[in-house]
C-alpha cells in the first residue's frame, strides 16, 4: 500500500469573527450556486451558510451546514451571557428534525455544505470582502471510516423518519405521475 493512499485532503473553512460583519452575502452566493440551474435564483433559505446575530456580544457568526442527525440531541442547556438567554442550538450547525435551519424549504430535505463540489474555492469564500471565511486545504492521515450516505439517501432518512415510508412513498409515486 503506497504512502499516498494513507492520506486524505480535509478542505476546511475557517472563520474569523472578528472580520464578520454580517453582510450575508455568503449566504446569497451559496444559495445561488446551488439553485437549479446554477445562479438561477438566490434565496438564503436555501444556503449550505447562515449567518447568525449575537446581540450580546454584537458578533455574527457564519455557521456552515453540518451533518443531519435523525435525532434532536439531548443537550437542552440553557446559557445566561449579559442577561440574554441562549440555548446549545443556538449555534449549533447540524441540520436537525427541531428546527428548519438547514433545510430545504419546499421539500424538508436536510442541507449540508459540500465546499461548492468540484469547485477550486467555496462559493462563500470566494465572495467574502471582509475576509472572515478563508479556505484551507491540507493532507492527513486517513482513518478507517465507514462509508458515508449519499445526498439523496441522507434526504429521503430524513424524510422516512419525519413522515414514515407509506407517506414517502405515496409522494414520490404523485411526484413520477405529474411529469
Amino acid at each position: 500500500m503506497s504512502d499516498q493512499s494513507n492520506k486524505k485532503i480535509v478542505r476546511e473553512i475557517k472563520v474569523d469573527l472578528d472580520k464578520c460583519i454580517g453582510c450575508r452575502a455568503c449566504e446569497v452566493a451559496c444559495s445561488g450556486f446551488h439553485a437549479s440551474p446554477k445562479y438561477s435564483s438566490f434565496n438564503p433559505s436555501r444556503s449550505r451558510i447562515r449567518v447568525v446575530q449575537d446581540l450580546v456580544n454584537d458578533v455574527y457568526v457564519p455557521l456552515r451546514a453540518g451533518e443531519y442527525t435523525a435525532a434532536e440531541c439531548t443537550g437542552r442547556q440553557t446559557f445566561k451571557i449579559h442577561g440574554k438567554q441562549y440555548t446549545e442550538c443556538n449555534f449549533c450547525p447540524a441540520s436537525c428534525p427541531s428546527r428548519d435551519l438547514f433545510k430545504e424549504p419546499d421539500s424538508g430535505l436536510p442541507l449540508k455544505c459540500d465546499m461548492c463540489a468540484d469547485e477550486k474555492m467555496p462559493m462563500c469564500v470566494e465572495v467574502c470582502r471582509p475576509g472572515a471565511l478563508t479556505y484551507e486545504e491540507r493532507e492527513e492521515e486517513r482513518a478507517e471510516e465507514e462509508p458515508a450516505l449519499g445526498e439523496v439517501e441522507t434526504g429521503l432518512q430524513s424524510l422516512l423518519h419525519k413522515h414514515g415510508a407509506q407517506k414517502v412513498m405515496d409522494t414520490i409515486a404523485r411526484l413520477s405521475q405529474d411529469k
